[in-house]
């Protein structure tokens, strides 16, 4: 099978490569070339930008590939521009959407690929028109595609999350044994999937005609509470034990602003999702735990010197004694009414 990849550098894209050429496929990577990670053996590239006006013109000069998995669609021009360029070139278009298209909190949870949009922030936003413009083009025109929804993912030098963002300093404190600030009483849910576990899915609807005009979820399956996260994680690494410190969600955003939008539009709520269409259809399987993936991850940051020394950003230790004298003011206020 011929199968293009747009963009086939990144964090699942390089997992997801291995798989296609280990089973016989014939890739190209279509990219601009300038990632620091360097192209997989056996593909051949295409130099390109996806977004740069002469695309659909490069696809209509390329030849017509079998399967087209599309990791960088990110706004509704670039997937109508792939509806253009790739309607009769191609058997199958995989669109590389997100779990962030659905509304928040749940209807119920575990999260089902039914479960109605609404998307929060521009990113989820963006999403959610590009997988409406592929739906209708599905269903009015045949356009062979599949949607897969990836979770949180973490692989190979991948930024860690948190409350306050995407910082390694986060893991700097949990090394330290510094307190890291937790958002609400830290029992929302969340799940995390190594970029491995997460490639097996995009790997399983390659070729898949059952797959076509279906939607997927790729997602961890440890539901764990972002308190239990921490913990695995200190364990994984070889951190102590970590001192969290809880703030409300309401007043972690007020204090922290922009550094808190990730628990505003996300964490503050249950993030856990059900496989079991991907496991039927896409061959799915979950099978890198928490405690076996995070310490080879957290050794590819340490390698490529990319965790960062909490020292130079007090932010969090000024938060930490903000919120302490917070509560030491209201508890002296309200103690005589207690």
């Amino acid at each position: 099978m011929k199968v293009l990849m747009i963009g086939g550098t990144g964090l699942i894209s390089s997992s997801i490569v291995p798989l296609l050429l280990a089973r016989g496929d014939e890739v190209a990577i279509l990219s601009r070339g300038v990632s620091d990670r360097p192209l997989p053996a056996g593909c051949s590239h295409i130099p390109g930008d996806r977004t740069a006006p002469g695309f659909e013109q490069l696809i209509a000069e390329a030849p017509r590939f079998d399967c087209v998995i599309d990791m960088v669609c990110y706004r509704p021009e670039d997937a109508a521009s792939s509806i253009r360029a790739f309607a009769g070139k191609t058997g199958q278009y995989i669109f590389t959407s997100t779990i962030d298209v659905y509304r928040k909190p749940a209807g119920r949870y575990p999260y089902r690929e039914d479960e109605p949009f609404v998307g929060i922030g521009d990113y989820a936003i963006d999403k959610v028109a590009c997988e409406l413009l592929f739906r209708d083009a599905y269903e009015r025109d045949g356009f062979p595609v599949t949607v897969i929804r990836p979770a949180a993912t973490y692989g190979d030098r991948h930024l860690p999350v948190h409350s306050l963002g995407r910082s390694t300093t986060y893991l700097d404190r949990l090394m330290r044994g510094k307190p890291i600030v937790v958002h609400g009483d830290g029992s929302s849910l969340w799940v995390s999937c190594h970029a491995d576990d997460v490639a097996g899915a995009f790997a399983g609807a390659a070729g898949n005609e059952g797959a076509i005009g279906r939607s997927y979820h790729a997602a961890g399956e440890e539901w764990v509470t972002w308190n239990e996260h921490h913990a695995i994680l200190a364990e994984a690494i070889g951190a102590p034990p970590p001192t969290l410190v809880h703030i409300p969600t309401d007043a972690l955003v007020e204090l922290a602003g922009e550094r808190a939008e990730l628990v505003r539009d996300n964490f503050q709520y249950h993030d856990i999702f059900d496989n079991s269409a991907a496991r039927d259809d896409l061959g799915f399987r979950y099978t890198i735990p928490l405690r076996v993936g995070l310490p080879g991850w957290y050794a590819s940051l340490v390698e490529a010197d990319l965790i960062e020394n909490s020292d130079g950003d007090p932010f969090e230790d000024r938060l930490i004694d903000t919120w302490a004298r917070v509560i030491a003011r209201g508890t002296a206020e309200l103690g005589g009414a207690r």
